[in-house]
């Protein structure tokens, strides 16, 4: 074979790769399912990408909050105003960029996986329903991480949390290890144990809403947060083509479907359950810079770190509320102002008027 057709060999193998790592790269990546959903929350079916950074801004606007931009994004249909989800439970699973969840609502790309949390949502959860203390759960085993709010307080106080709680929790009766199908997966490796410590969270979540169901009866709404990073773990010690990776992502799906399933029922048919596959997070594309304008002086004084007062979000009902008040009462001085000064006293008004026209000599 002569040198040119070795060229020519080389760049139609160089294309043809180009080709196919596109098209893989196209039709793999992490993405952001829906598993269930009320009528009145459309999610409509498309390939429309989602970026990472604008995931609580949907789950704001699923609970039927409002955010501070626009989501420009066809996949969330505008529902009825006065109808809003009774929960919203957002999982976050990390080392796998899909699971095979059939029996999903809607499926979509996701882009820009940057790190994210529901800080936000939460804060106008308990802003809004701070008198009937919803409940405000985000949890991250992996990382011994848990945020409790509201009636979480008194109901997930016995969840275990810890790895070593967990682990404890595994060796008790009614534990996952004697319901699912370990294949491969072992009970000794530290992170099969990971793994199974995550199932088993998720378990026990359903269970004690089970044992608690007044909590979906109530009229505020919950959120739920949860980050699994069980497969990140057995992807990094044994690999993605292992057996340990795939018996544990077919666990996975099957759980997070039933687990899906199981919340939709006890909230009766009115919950919003996503959930978002990541294969790694990417560090968010910052710059920062500082001003050389910048002020010493502390805006507020109780924080070190000139940081702005905290926003309160009642600050738009209360700002109308002192607007249109001093707009009333400068309408209402102005009027008496007019009708007291064209009064006529001696005909308008019986203040002016005298019973004697004529003053008494003594």
């Amino acid at each position: 074979m002569s040198l040119t057709n070795c060229r020519r060999m080389e760049a139609v193998l160089s294309v043809a790769f180009v080709l196919c790592f596109f098209i893989t790269s196209g039709v793999h990546g992490d993405s952001l399912t829906v598993l269930q959903s009320p009528d009145f929350v459309s999610f409509q079916k498309g390939d429309w990408p989602i970026s990472g950074e604008k995931i609580p801004d949907l789950v704001a606007l699923t609970m039927g909050f409002s955010v501070q931009e626009d989501l420009a994004w066809p996949g969330l249909k505008a529902g009825p105003l006065f109808q809003r989800p009774r929960a919203n439970v957002l999982v976050v699973v990390r080392g796998v960029d899909s699971l095979d969840m059939p029996n999903s609502v809607a499926s979509y790309p996701l882009e820009n996986p940057v790190p994210f949390t529901l800080d936000s949502v939460a804060e106008t959860v308990h802003s809004l329903f701070a008198e009937d203390t919803p409940v405000v759960l985000q949890l991250a085993p992996s990382e011994e991480r848990l945020y409790m709010l509201g009636k979480a307080n008194a109901v997930f106080e016995d969840l275990p949390v810890t790895l070593q709680q967990i682990r404890a929790r595994l060796s008790q009766d009614g534990s996952v290890l004697a319901s699912l199908p370990l294949n491969s997966l072992s009970r000794n490796a530290e992170a099969d144990l990971l793994f199974l410590s995550e199932v088993q969270v998720l378990h026990d979540i359903t269970a004690l809403l089970q044992r608690h169901k007044h909590l979906a009866k109530d009229h505020s709404p919950d959120l739920y947060s949860l980050e699994l990073s069980g497969l990140e773990e057995l992807s990094r010690v044994y690999g993605q083509d292992s057996p340990q990776y795939r018996d544990a992502t077919a666990i996975l799906a099957t759980v997070l479907q039933k687990f899906g399933e199981d919340v939709y029922g006890l909230y009766g048919n009115s919950t919003v359950v996503e959930v978002v596959t990541v294969k790694t997070f990417q560090a968010p594309l910052t710059r920062k810079s500082r001003s050389i304008l910048e002020s010493k002086q502390i805006s507020n004084p109780g924080s070190p770190y000139n940081l702005a007062y905290k926003y309160n979000f009642q600050y738009a009902v209360i700002f109308n509320i002192v607007l249109w008040l001093m707009i009333a009462l400068a309408l209402a001085v102005i009027v008496t102002s007019y009708n007291l000064w064209n009064m006529d006293p001696g005909y308008d008004s019986i203040i002016y008027r005298m019973t004697n026209q004529k003053i008494r000599m003594d």
